[in-house]
């Protein structure tokens, strides 16, 4: 089933390109901004009435002619207003027979792409030199809200996690866990202790230092019994990973592990293809590429720095060896890099030497998924009152409390272990959804008040309206069997009942959005808009004291409202209640 947007944009644009004689032709077919406008709006009328030299008010009439001669049946009325937009109202009859269609088969309210790509999200990618911190969150969230927006609509979604796991941190730290004096697993316990005092270690000692470096060489040529401590070390490093992502409640797992070192043997060959090309320059005892379209403020050319004087490689190469990995073997069609805006420039550099090096394929599409920092109330990045990195599983943890005082105080009637569930799935969920529902490319405001709110746009809101809807129709159940349920096509439609459920059919489009632009509040957004139109529906339009067939239409809306929230709140990985 295409989204309504779909199927208007699909109609228009073919009476258009008739009347323009097959030029190329954009519908422009919108929401109606307001209620009196119709349903949706045309208004890719005046852009072709300036290509055609044509008034567009003239157009306009022709193409309301065309679209009325079509008897498309989800056209209702439709109205020419102002100097050529084309408003839309949609058919109640196929409105509600959508609605039935959904009813039978909830899976039909997000349609599959007729066209599913190979596309690769690049997300997490934690360092494991250290425990994941605040830092990780956006990422990790974002990137898995994207994938499971690009799976539900039908593309294979390739999930990588390039964590970082190689470099000469790496010696420092199997040099100090080989000579510490305490159990390797009680010394790992908490990374972000060992690593400190490892760094301090290497900064006070110099003949340790020269050691760590030389563990660092051992661990670059092969060497067996360095490859197995570090072989230890990243394996409990993971296992602080996992049992993150666990808490949080994404889909990452260790079989999307593509770290730094899966490209390590392919470094030499990045190098030597550069070479090969003319691509390569050496500066100052490094191997560069110097791109004429990257210019520093000095009016210098900036270099993408390929191989250190030292002979060590860098980030750009590993990525370099990433591109080149994702397009000739995996052969993908898009691959999204959710990294966070600092990298931009980065990224920008090396898509464009992928590209002249033709490490990248001519048909991928190299995306950064940039967001902001993750900011304290006092405008400052987030730490911990003594100035730390704050850990992401003591956040996680704490919001898990704090959610459990509050439930317990709003409902001191419930038993311990409906409270502690109910306070995992509300904390965890009001975490996610606190930057989910922001724009990414902003810098998010870590604020527990506001996120763990019952009121506004939050996930405490989003899932107490839930909650009370599956409560009304378990109520309605004992009287109406729900599972069967199906609406009179030909019922009459209140502005309310409408309204409500226009905005249940356009999940579809959302989830299309997100796809396209990757940015995950527009979901957000819309599930909170939904929520508000249900509010007025259910405040207008009641389901006792009514007619039979009134109260089955009203009951459907319920239904289709609830599956629109479920499955919206799922794909940005938060879990629904039946009761809070």
């Amino acid at each position: 089933m295409d989204s309504l947007k779909q199927q208007l944009t699909t109609l228009i644009a073919r009476e258009l390109q008739e009347l323009s004689g097959n030029q190329p032709v954009n519908p422009n077919v919108i929401t109606a901004s307001k209620p009196e406008f119709g349903d949706y709006q045309a208004n890719g009328v005046m852009a072709l009435a300036k290509a055609l030299k044509r008034n567009p008010r003239e157009l306009g009439a022709e193409l309301v002619e065309r679209l009325e001669a079509t008897k498309n049946p989800l056209l209702g009325n439709i109205e020419l207003a102002g100097p050529g937009f084309v408003n839309l109202h949609l058919s109640s009859e196929a409105l509600l027979q959508d609605a039935n269609d959904i009813l039978d088969s909830p899976t039909l309210l997000i349609s599959k792409t007729d066209s599913p790509q190979t596309i690769i999200v690049d997300y997490s990618s934690p360092n494991l030199a250290k425990e994941m911190h605040v830092g990780h969150l956006r990422g990790t969230i974002i990137g898995d809200c994207l994938a499971r927006v690009l799976e539900r609509q039908g593309h294979q979604v390739i999930r990588q996690n390039h964590v970082g796991d190689w470099g000469t941190q790496f010696g420092m730290l199997i040099t100090f866990m080989r000579e510490s004096d305490a159990n390797a697993d009680v010394a790992l316990a908490d990374l972000e202790v060992f690593y400190r005092e490892a760094k301090a270690r290497f900064d006070s000692d110099a003949e340790f230092a020269t050691r760590a470096r030389e563990s660092v060489v051992k661990l670059q040529s092969g060497d067996a019994d360095t490859l197995s401590a570090w072989q230890s070390f990243i394996d409990t490093s993971l296992a602080h990973c996992q049992a993150v992502y666990d808490k949080l409640n994404v889909t990452l797992g260790h079989d999307d592990l593509k770290p730094e070192s899966f490209y390590n043997p392919q470094l030499k060959s990045i190098v030597d293809r550069l070479e090969s090309e003319g691509l390569l320059t050496n500066s100052d005892g490094a191997r560069c590429v110097f791109l004429d379209e990257f210019i520093g403020k000095d009016e210098k050319p900036l270099p993408v720095i390929i191989q250190k004087s030292d002979g060590g490689y860098l980030y750009a190469t590993t990525d370099l060896a990433a591109v080149e990995y994702r397009s000739h073997t995996v052969n993908a069609d898009r691959s999204l890099y959710v990294v966070d805006a600092r990298q931009s420039l980065h990224f920008q550099q090396v898509f464009a030497v992928a590209r002249a090096a033709k490490f990248s394929s001519e048909t991928i599409s190299l995306e950064h998924i940039s967001y902001g920092t993750m900011m304290g109330k006092d405008g400052k990045p987030f730490k911990t009152r003594s100035g730390d990195t704050v850990k992401l599983t003591d956040l996680l943890d704490e919001a898990v409390e704090r959610a459990g005082a509050l439930v317990g105080s709003k409902n001191p009637e419930l038993e311990e272990d409906e409270i502690n569930a109910i306070a995992k799935a509300v904390g965890i969920a009001s975490v996610k959804y606190a930057d989910l529902s922001k724009n990414r490319t902003s810098d998010n405001v870590f604020d527990w008040d506001a996120m763990l709110s019952f009121e506004g746009n939050t996930a405490p809101y989003l899932m107490y309206a839930y909650a009370r809807i599956k409560t009304l129709l378990s109520k309605q159940a004992e009287e109406t069997e729900l599972s069967t349920l199906r609406i009179d096509t030909k019922a009459n439609l209140s502005r309310e009942e409408k309204t409500l459920l226009v905005k249940t059919l356009q999940l579809s489009e959302v989830i299309e959005a997100v796809a396209q632009d990757g940015y995950p509040n527009t979901l957000s957004n819309y599930l909170y808009e939904l929520s508000a139109v249900f509010m007025r529906f259910y405040e207008n339009c009641p389901i006792k004291g009514v007619d039979e067939d009134v109260r089955t239409l009203r009951l459907g809306l319920c239904l289709l409202t609830a599956e629109a929230l479920k499955q919206g709140l799922e794909l940005l990985g938060i879990d629904t209640l039946e009761r809070m």
